[in-house]
């Protein structure tokens, strides 16, 4: 630090009234020209400075980065000696399988498998790509957003699948054109499709020309008419298992007299009738039916005839619109025989299953019945289940309220 004292220092200003003399103002303008040489001096030294500030601030930045690479290097090297490195592949093709969702139908989302999957590492890629089992269940929608990226994101999706067998489910239908063409180059690998709240209009459209479909669940469609029964109708032969639900009104018996060319393929259904005598006429054209769920939703016009079916396992009493009552049941369980049942459920209804009419139907059906399952509302008294028991020792008899 150069000393700055001077004779004139401590002089706060100029006595602007008496000039300085000519020897004093010399020495003055000397004094000067030293603090311009002293200020370029401390100029040069800041320049300087930030020259050194500018190097220490790349070098951090350079020592930063370097520590990233070591760090990425080390994890990368502890990898290779890492169990989990290490796993064969078909070790982690079975955890990959329990990282899927616990849905039948799987979100293209990037934060859940198998999406997830392919983001992790490139040998994780690799083998969730090459597994078309992680890849055959998707859910599709056509929004009103972008369809030309969506329709890639499903397409490269359903190319995994390999030629493996498909379960579908398709929502939203601003276009059934959009979904054919998707669905064109892999028509032969749908096995199962769920139709969400689709339109009459669009259901003939949607299950046109798919010869493989074994399960179709159509879901929310109201209301149908005759286009609704002819599409039914032209279902392939391959199809063994159908669910309509939600679906308003009920089955009348000419709907199911018009499709009546389809029911004997069935060996699953699960439906609505709006009479009993519909639900007989339904079994009638059913000889391979092992499963059915029903919802009866009003009382026959006329006396039932009686019919045994012997290939029902399982009968499902259902109550979606909490319209099933103890008579409709009452003729139909009196007239119907099931030899062969294995599971009854009830469901939902207070009194959709009155106990007496149960005991009754299960005593002259001599079926050897292994479960009895009740949910919902349904509930049975200590004296009931004793009764059940006596009829049936080996019975398994569940109460289910979530069911």
């Amino acid at each position: 630090m150069p000393d700055l004292e001077t004779p004139y220092s401590k002089a706060c200003f100029p006595n602007t009234n008496h000039p300085v003399e000519l020897s004093k103002s010399e020495s003055i303008s000397a004094i000067v020209n030293e603090r311009d040489q002293q200020l370029d001096a401390v100029l040069r030294d800041f320049s300087a400075l930030e020259t050194v500030m500018v190097g220490i601030t790349d070098l951090h930045q350079s020592l930063v980065e370097q520590q990233y690479k070591i760090i990425q290097s080390k994890h990368l090297h502890k990898g290779f000696i890492s169990a989990l490195w290490r796993l064969p592949t078909e070790t982690l093709c079975h955890i990959f399988h329990y990282c899927l969702p616990e849905r039948k139908h799987l979100l293209p989302a990037s934060k859940l498998a198998p999406m997830l999957l392919t983001r992790i590492c490139r040998r994780w890629r690799e083998v969730a790509v090459g597994m078309p089992s992680l890849w055959c269940r998707l859910s599709v929608e056509v929004d009103y957003g972008d369809w030309q990226q969506a329709a890639f994101c499903y397409d490269s999706w359903l190319e995994r699948s390999q030629g493996r067998p498909l379960s579908l489910a398709l929502g939203h239908y601003p276009s059934t054109n959009r979904f054919r063409s998707l669905l064109q180059p892999y028509i032969n690998q749908i096995r199962s499709l769920l139709l969400l709240s689709i339109r009459e209009s669009q259901l003939e459209s949607l299950l046109e020309d798919l010869p493989a479909l074994q399960e179709l669940v159509i879901a929310g469609m109201s209301p149908y008419r005759a286009a609704f029964a002819r599409s039914i109708s032209k279902l392939p032969s391959a199809v063994r298992s159908l669910k309509i639900l939600d679906v308003s009104p009920p089955f009348y018996r000419e709907h199911i007299n018009s499709c009546s060319s389809m029911w004997a393929h069935l060996t699953n259904i699960e439906i609505t009738v709006y009479f009993a005598n519909g639900v007989l006429l339904l079994l009638q054209f059913c000889p391979n039916l092992s499963s059915i769920t029903i919802d009866v939703t009003r009382e026959p016009k006329k006396p039932l005839e009686p019919l045994t079916h012997t290939g029902i396992r399982t009968l499902c009493i259902a109550d979606t619109y909490s319209t099933t009552h103890q008579d409709y049941l009452s003729d139909l369980f009196n007239a119907l025989s099931l030899p062969n049942l294995r599971v009854l459920k009830a469901l939902s209804g207070a009194n959709a299953v009155p106990h007496q009419l149960l005991v009754a139907f299960l005593a002259w059906s001599k079926c050897p019945l292994e479960s009895l399952i009740f949910s919902g509302r349904v509930r049975m008294t200590d004296v009931e289940r004793a009764e059940y028991v006596a009829l049936i020792p080996s019975i398994d008899i569940v109460e289910d309220p979530g069911c």
